[in-house]
């Protein structure tokens, strides 16, 4: 550090400027008048023993005698200037209660205009955040810390610390002055402020006026934050007789004075019969759970480099994208349309396979299954999920997840939590978790070591039990001995299982095993399959069987020309859940069997945010969220115990007709199973939306709603989202031709075979080769695939000059 030692051989004059400059800094200051020495004088010259007394070091504190008192002199306009520019770069737009003079005020306007508001402590940034008022009566010297004593318990340790000093004054004011700042304030306010809050003033004030101004804002707030946490604890203070008589007037008291302000989400605009019929979960994207879902699952990926991961996927899945995978990518679609790889139920899949499979397959797969019981827990109510868990034997609901390799019963376990603390809210759930049992099919020991990391109490079976032989079959048994008793489930999610079964025979093998397993009391069977034309048609072959051989369905019509088989199977009752409202031949499904061409069909998509570790797979930078197509169909075998049957409507072109009307001034709400469902996304344009709807008669129309039909169902039409029941009715229909492929039965589907089709076979041309003894061979002209022949010089005309000429040497006139 400088010090005036340094600058002895300098002349007075230099270093009494020097020392003017360091204490009074670079603001405000005017070149004097140069000035001459004639010599050195007497008081110029010093001894050497005195030069040590002189010694002064540089510092902001003027140098001033004891005996002297410090003269009021006018403020110079500079240092006014000063002052208000240190203010604006203090406070900002606003500026605290007093703090400038009037001619500085008058300066403060003219320079930067009239500020906004009194300071706040938030406009410089006090820490408001920190105060507590209710550690105010302790010491704010005193500390506590927690330290371990040797058994291993914990213990508070309390010690002392010194209080920091307050800001000295850089004006010439001694600072224990600054002590009496507060005692205009009150006798409450010697403790303030807060420890925080003075350390908080003394780093950020610059002179002695601004440390005044901020010590008394940061006692203001203070002391206010203190008057209302004692009102508080005032109207805290009720006995509690009198909150159990509030209670039960609690009613009463809302009826007769004003709500509460409370922060509420806005009302839905959209009719009632709309939003009930709405296909979303709310929200709209799934999230998937991190506690019990993600964490596990990028914990368990941890320990395989995410290279390796991305590599086995690739490999597995059909290359960059994983066409193959669940999801299949939009650039992808054209590609041949495959099952998913690999399958949860493979015995032989070694531990980086395994990572790939729970990386790329899962994430989907809860989606998918999470929307799909969404739909189902809106179709059948709360009444069905309340029945499975209130049983009288206490066991709660049996699930089992074939081919989603546990992320069905991942999206189950959270349907049935939501579901179990709305029952708490009535008062009707017992303080332990929901009961249930859960069982999913995995064959490999590796994924099955993986997948138990988060699913807990649950049972893993290494292949599907097969009840076909056994059961209510004993004579089919290979010993004489009694059939071993089989499970029930209340819900199988059956994910992704008949696409890698080529042969009719073995899809219908599975399926009658499924179905034996299915509980009889109101059981719920889902098919899922890949949201492409071969999935759609596994999925439509599964519901076309059930229909016409499992179950007495709503208004059944006798099968023509049906074939008397020996061992029939017993029909029982059922319906279709979702996403049908008809128990009809599917529009989208007349001729049986696979369609090349196919352009219409019935699939459904679900948007979810992916995890971390799939967004690595995947290579994704843009975009972190993913569309999910699937195909499915939920089928209810019987009915719950000591429930009323849900009764479907009669279906017919009357209901059809009724729902076209619209329910829009309905007082009665309509049946699910009565209204048309969005097969397609709507084609929303300007004054009128079309919307492509599978009718409860079994037919494909176009309703078109304008704004000239209903201010209500315009609206709701334009909020209408792919897979939405439809209930506010339309202006014109018109039937909508699908476009089924090669294996349709429709004449006029729309496609340029249909056209051909409809025109009429056109006329054969045959061509005729012949000579002077007759015709020798004959063609049909048909379309060349090969490169088109060369043109001559002459073109036609020249080949047929040649033909004539070749005539004529034969002998033909």
């Amino acid at each position: 550090m400088l010090s005036a030692t340094k600058a002895q051989r300098a002349c007075p004059q230099c270093r009494i400027r020097l020392l003017n400059l360091f204490e009074n800094g670079f603001v405000g200051l005017r070149p004097d008048s140069p000035r001459t020495l004639s010599g050195p004088t007497s008081s110029s010259i010093r001894a050497p023993s005195s030069s040590r007394s002189n010694t002064r070091f540089f510092s902001t504190t003027k140098r001033r005698f004891q005996d002297v008192q410090p003269e009021s002199q006018p403020a110079k306009p500079s240092d006014m200037e000063t002052t208000v520019r240190q203010a604006k770069h203090a406070f900002g737009d606003t500026l605290p209660k007093g703090y400038l003079s009037e001619e500085e005020f008058k300066l403060y306007e003219r320079l930067y205009g009239a500020p906004l508001r009194e300071t706040q402590p938030e406009d410089v940034g006090m820490p408001t955040s920190d105060f507590a008022h209710d550690d105010l009566s302790s010491d704010p010297s005193s500390q506590v810390l927690l330290r371990e004593t040797e058994d291993g318990q914990v213990e508070e340790f309390v010690y002392k610390s010194q209080m920091p000093a307050p800001l000295p004054g850089d004006l010439g004011q001694p600072v224990a002055q600054s002590t009496d700042l507060s005692s205009t304030d009150g006798a409450d306010s010697e403790e303030l402020p807060s420890e925080a809050g003075l350390s908080y003033i003394t780093a950020v004030a610059k002179n002695r006026r601004e440390y005044d101004a901020l010590l008394k804002l940061q006692k203001d707030f203070e002391a206010s934050s203190i008057r209302a946490a004692e009102e508080d604890e005032v109207d805290e203070e009720d006995p509690a007789e009198e909150e159990e008589d509030e209670y039960e007037d609690e009613e009463d008291e809302r009826d007769e004075g004003e709500p509460d302000a409370t922060f509420q989400s806005l009302p839905s605009r959209v009719h009632e019969y709309t939003k009930i019929g709405q296909w979303r979960t709310d929200p709209t994207t799934i999230h998937l759970p991190k506690a019990d879902f993600v964490n596990p699952i990028s914990k368990l990926l941890d320990r395989t480099d995410i290279k390796h991961v991305k590599e086995a996927a690739e490999k597995a899945f059909g290359g960059a994208g994983l066409p193959n995978s669940v999801a299949t990518p939009e650039a992808k679609k054209n590609f041949p349309q495959k099952a998913v790889a690999m399958e949860a139920g493979h015995h032989r899949m070694n531990e980086i396979e395994s990572d790939a499979y729970i990386a790329t397959n899962l994430p989907g797969m809860y989606a998918s299954v999470m929307s799909i019981l969404v739909e189902i827990r809106k179709r059948l109510g709360s009444q069905w999920l309340s029945q499975l868990l209130s049983r009288g034997n206490g066991e709660g609901p049996h699930v089992l997840d074939v081919g989603a390799g546990g992320a069905g019963l991942a999206a189950w376990q959270q349907v049935l939590q939501a579901e179990w603390d709305v029952m708490s809210e009535g008062g009707k759930k017992p303080g332990h978790e929901p009961p249930g049992k859960k069982t999913v099919v995995v064959g490999s020991n590796q994924l099955r070591e993986r997948i138990s990391r988060f699913l807990h109490n649950t049972t893993f079976l290494p292949r599907l039990p097969d009840y076909l032989h056994s059961g209510d079959r004993p004579d089919m048994l290979d010993s004489s001995g009694k059939p071993l008793p089989r499970k029930s489930y209340d819900i199988i999610i059956a994910s992704h299982l008949l696409l890698p079964l080529k042969e009719g025979f073995k899809r219908k093998v599975l399926l009658d095993n499924l179905w034996e397993m299915l509980s009889p009391n109101g059981g719920v069977l889902i098919v899922l399959e890949k949201g492409h034309p071969r999935g759609f048609e596994a999925v439509a072959d599964v519901r076309s069987r059930l229909l016409n051989e499992f179950l007495i369905t709503p208004n059944l019509e006798p099968q023509p020309n049906q074939i008397d088989i020996d061992e029939r199977r017993v029909r029982e009752q059922g319906m279709i859940i979702a996403p049908c409202t008809n128990h009809k031949e599917c529009p989208m499904y007349l001729t049986p069997g696979l369609s090349t061409g196919r352009k219409d069909f019935c699939h459904f998509s679900q948007r979810f945010i992916r995890p971390p570790f799939l967004q690595k797979v995947l290579g994704a930078s843009h975009r972190n969220h993913e569309d999910i197509d699937f195909s499915f169909v939920a089928i209810q075998r019987g009915t719950l115990p000591n429930t009323v049957a849900a009764e479907a409507p009669e279906q017919g072109s009357g209901m059809t007709d009724r729902a076209f009307k619209g329910y829009e001034d309905a007082a009665e709400q309509p049946h699910p199973l009565s209204l048309p469902r969005n097969i397609l996304p709507p084609l929303k344009r300007r004054g009128h939306v079309t919307l492509d709807l599978c009718t409860p008669t079994g037919n494909i129309e176009r309703w078109t709603i304008p704004k000239s039909f209903s201010k209500k169902a315009y609206h709701d039409a334009r909020k209408a989202r792919w897979g939405d029941l439809w209930a506010l009715g339309a202006k014109t229909r018109v039937a909508r031709p699908i476009r089924l492929g090669r294996g349709g039965s429709v004449p006029n589907d729309g496609g340029v075979r249909s056209r051909e089709a409809a025109q009429g076979h056109k006329p054969k041309v045959i061509h005729l080769d012949a000579d002077s003894t007759g015709i020798y061979s004959a063609r049909e002209k048909t379309k060349r695939h090969g490169p088109a022949p060369r043109r001559t010089k002459g073109g036609k005309k020249a080949q047929l000059e040649d033909l004539i000429k070749e005539l004529r040497e034969e002998g033909f006139q």
